[in-house]
């Protein structure tokens, strides 16, 4: 089986996509009913679709679309604990929104990708980026054609940096720029990032 890529422990998914190959005759409709019969109750197959036997989840991806969810209330939630990042001080939203349009393009992201990258290019695009507050939580959403390890987790830690204001928002082109690691934000907990969409 392939799936589109990985994701870190902790790290969850909306819409992750895998293919397989089968000579069942079980109806492709049935197919996810099937599978979710059989997988732990933390997976749930959404839909089945039939392709060309040379499809790939992984490499024929053309765009991912994560988000990063942070609780900015007083004093955070206990059930969605495992879904978001608390933090109680206020940040600078307007802030936050500039610095977010700086990311988008093409750019080399060395200073937004952990040790241990295999990537022999540090170069992705990024499509749209945004963030956006609903309530008590802030949203940072990234489109783009693909993403370095823990690039969308460090970005979301340089994002909060600038709105707690030990970032300004105009030096996000000279971190780009820079590609040291140490001049970005810290990375984030993995459980506040979830892959929301998968596009061919």
């Amino acid at each position: 089986m392939n799936a589109s890529g990985r994701t870190d422990a902790g790290v969850h998914s909306l819409g992750q996509v895998a293919n397989f190959k089968t000579d069942s005759n079980i109806p492709i409709e049935k197919i996810p009913i099937a599978i979710n019969s059989k997988v732990k109750k933390s997976i749930v197959i959404k839909e089945a679709t039939e392709v060309e036997e040379s499809f790939h989840a992984r490499y024929h991806c053309k765009k991912k679309t994560y988000r990063y969810t942070i609780n900015n209330s007083l004093y955070g939630t206990a059930i969605y604990r495992n879904l978001e990042y608390h933090i109680s001080q206020q940040l600078d939203m307007p802030a936050m929104q500039k610095a977010i349009s700086y990311f988008e393009g093409e750019h080399d992201f060395a200073a937004f990708k952990a040790s241990g990258t295999s990537s022999k290019s540090s170069v992705r695009t990024i499509y749209h980026a945004e963030v956006r507050k609903e309530g008590d939580r802030i949203y940072i959403e990234l489109t783009g054609n693909g993403f370095l390890y823990n690039m969308v987790r460090i970005i979301a830690g340089t994002i909060l940096e600038v709105g707690m204001k030990k970032i300004k928002p105009e030096e996000i082109p000279d971190i780009i720029e820079s590609r040291e690691r140490q001049r970005a934000g810290k990375t984030l907990p993995p459980y506040g990032l979830c892959l929301m969409k998968v596009e061919y």
